[in-house]
């Protein structure tokens, strides 16, 4: 599930919106406006923009602004953001994850994708056009007819990434329009008292138990990658908030569904500096910090607005700064001298907390072991209360948190659920709300992505059931979906392969009828981190696989109006076994919730595929068994038991069913991807 700030599972996301358009939902038949009418017509969701319009361009003339550009994103680049940085929800109402406005002295326009297009229509007002299109070029176009030659475009630096700037910068070029940097956010001045408070909970640092190692070993770790490289970077800049989090194993509640804090961190050979709200420290976590001395193992906690400013005096030095150009502002690359940048697609940090030690191996695990006893309750709970008719999508989600936060450690849920119903769950992305949700039904089938945050690990699982009679065609896809997991799951590799060499082995079963699913297959994910976390998983950008990563592996298949299928387990990269000399890799799945034997056509699966299905049920009952059992969840350990019953292939599969959770970070992106 990721890529950079979309929320939800970005990567999934774009690919769903142009491979299935936009299938019809609950959602589509609700009241949107209707500006071509005579007076226009608004539905009572739409928000009245008049006057932060007015007030925006009034700030745009004191800084003789043509057009002034608001993104959907924060400082850090981050997939979800807090509400103090919904600053295009602000400006135009509409609320949704995805989605760039443009403001220009006489017209106001947002451009989103398909997920977004009746949402948008039902909460912007007539001051906004939408733009059924993303990306830059169409924004560009549609500037170059609305500005004049000469003008200035405004943009905050801090809330374009750096590829971003260019891409904006590039397609400008040749135009005689120029994009300007303006530092203070022109949103923020006009939102004044409105907006909301800056976070002001406690910044904590986890306990001992929880970290994989000291942060002073992490400090130690990125110095010595520092003083090996051959180009001596003196410093190295973290920008990404699960960066800053990581190295210094603190945690906080800034951003939904991340345990993060607004922050960015300065890391020389001889100093440490961290950009945060120090207020938010106790005199305990400062001493842990070693905040009181000056020395190289001493963190000098510094106010986080000076962060540009203090990049900007350090780099008047001899010195050579490493940054990562994924997740690093425009606002503070462009304050860097270039001959001074050394410059990598992701930060040292990035790369390094790729790579699970074996404590944040054992973490992990555990984590997924309470996840399971959650979501196995859940398909009791559910295959009970379903044929009552009692159960929706949106109560279906608050009864699988409640289960989850009645489990140990519990700090969370890791991105909003996607409980989807019937044609809903061939929208990849679909969330229910208390207004608008289906009820569950033994006749279709139901789709759950979820996941959780706990101290000791993060988890993202996804199961779809049935509770009735499926289709030919439903267990067929069922099944290929299972298949391409399975094969993907067990597959051997060379070590230092890149995952897009071998995200095609979750797809063959698939190709092999006709069949594809539009969005990746899988996203990296974190210990109390990110549920979607780069680098690591199967798309272009992502590194190279190595043992001690953990990717979600998460295929699919989505019939427009009809129904969605996807299965995810979240996998750790281990050592394989070969007959000969040399060093392969294979997956070992940490997730642990049986999928649904109503819906598998046990004759497509081979006798490999077959051994390691029961194989897999076998983990099952040796790790979750006995804590369903010490909780003396009797019920729920008896589902377990029919459940993993080993599968023959001389006999059809059982007819209960077994409704799987999950949890999908897929894109979607995590997506990510």
């Amino acid at each position: 599930m990721a890529l950079a700030h979309w929320g939800g599972h970005p990567w999934l996301v774009l690919l769903c919106a142009c491979a299935w358009g936009h299938p019809k939902s609950l959602d589509q038949r609700e009241d949107v406006r209707n500006c071509s009418v005579s007076p226009p017509y608004l539905p009572v969701t739409a928000v009245n923009t008049t006057a932060q319009l007015t007030a925006l361009r009034q700030q745009m003339y004191t800084q003789n602004l043509s057009a002034y550009i608001v993104p959907d994103t924060d400082a850090h680049m981050s997939e979800y953001i807090g509400e103090y940085d919904q600053r295009r929800a602000w400006i135009t109402g509409f609320t949704g994850s995805a989605g760039v406005a443009v403001v220009t002295m006489g017209k106001a326009s947002l451009w989103t994708d398909s997920r977004y297009w009746t949402q948008a229509e039902r909460q912007m007002d007539c001051n906004w056009e939408l733009h059924k299109e993303v990306g830059t070029t169409p924004v560009v176009t549609w500037l170059l007819t609305e500005i004049p030659v000469g003008a200035r475009v405004g943009v905050d630096p801090f809330l374009f990434s750096i590829n971003s700037w260019e891409s904006y910068d590039v397609a400008l070029q040749g135009s005689d329009r120029e994009l300007v940097s303006i530092p203070v956010n022109l949103v923020d001045l006009v939102w004044g008292s409105e907006r909301p408070p800056v976070p002001s909970e406690p910044i904590y640092a986890l306990q001992e138990a929880f970290t994989g190692n000291t942060w002073q070993e992490k400090v130690a770790g990125i110095r010595s990658q520092m003083q090996k490289h051959r180009e001596a970077p003196t410093a190295v800049l973290l920008s990404a908030l699960d960066e800053t989090a990581w190295l210094f194993n603190l945690r906080g509640s800034d951003i939904p569904y991340n345990p993060f804090f607004y922050s960015y961190t300065l890391l020389t050979n001889s100093s440490i500096r961290l950009f945060a709200n120090k207020s938010r420290f106790s005199s305990e976590t400062l001493q842990y910090l070693n905040s009181g001395c000056t020395g190289p193992l001493c963190v000098q906690v510094e106010d986080y607005g000076q962060v540009r400013d203090s990049v900007q005096a350090y780099t008047s030095g001899d010195v050579k700064v490493w940054i990562g150009t994924s997740y690093t502002s425009f606002g503070l690359y462009e304050v860097i001298p270039k001959e001074k940048l050394l410059e990598d697609t992701y930060s040292p940090v990035m790369v390094t907390k790729a790579v699970k030690n074996s404590k944040e191996q054992t973490l992990l695990r555990a984590s997924h072991v309470r996840d399971a006893v959650a979501v196995i309750r859940y398909l009791v709970w559910l295959e009970k209360n379903v044929p009552q008719g009692t159960v929706d999508e949106f109560s279906g989600a608050e009864q699988l948190e409640k289960f989850r936060g009645e489990e140990e450690f519990f700090s969370g849920s890791s991105f909003e659920t996607i409980s989807a119903s019937g044609l809903n769950a061939a929208l990849a992305h679909y969330s229910p709300t208390k207004e608008l949700h289906r009820k569950l039904s033994s006749d279709e089938m139901y789709l759950v992505d979820s996941g959780g945050q706990y101290w000791d690990g993060t988890t993202d699982v996804t199961r779809t059931v049935h509770w009735g009679t499926p289709s030919a065609f439903q267990k067929e896809a069922y099944t290929r979906v299972l298949i391409g997991n399975i094969d993907l799951s067990r597959l051997v590799f060379p070590a230092a392969t890149s995952g897009r060499m071998v995200e095609a082995f979750a797809r063959k079963a698939l190709w092999d009828v006709g069949l594809n699913y539009g969005h990746g297959t899988g996203h990296g994910i974190g210990n109390f981190l990110c549920v979607h976390e780069w680098p690591v998983g199967f798309q272009s950008g992502n590194i190279a696989m190595a043992k001690g990563m953990f990717t979600s592996i998460e295929p699919g298949y989505y019939l427009d109006g009809e129904f969605g299928i996807r299965l995810e387990d979240v996998a750790l990269v281990v050592e394989a076994k070969t007959k000969y000399p040399g060093t392969y890799l294979t997956f070992e799945v940490v997730s642990l919730v049986p999928y649904d034997r109503n819906l598998i056509d046990v004759s497509l699966l081979s006798p490999e595929q077959l051994q390691y299905l029961n194989r897999y049920y076998q983990i099952i009952r040796e790790k979750v068994g006995p804590e369903l059992q010490r909780r003396q969840l009797q019920e729920e350990f008896s589902w377990l038991q029919r459940h993993t019953e080993p599968l023959t292939a001389r006999a059809a599969p059982t007819t209960s069913l077994a409704p799987l959770v999950t949890v999908s970070a897929l894109a979607i992106l995590g997506w990510s991807v």
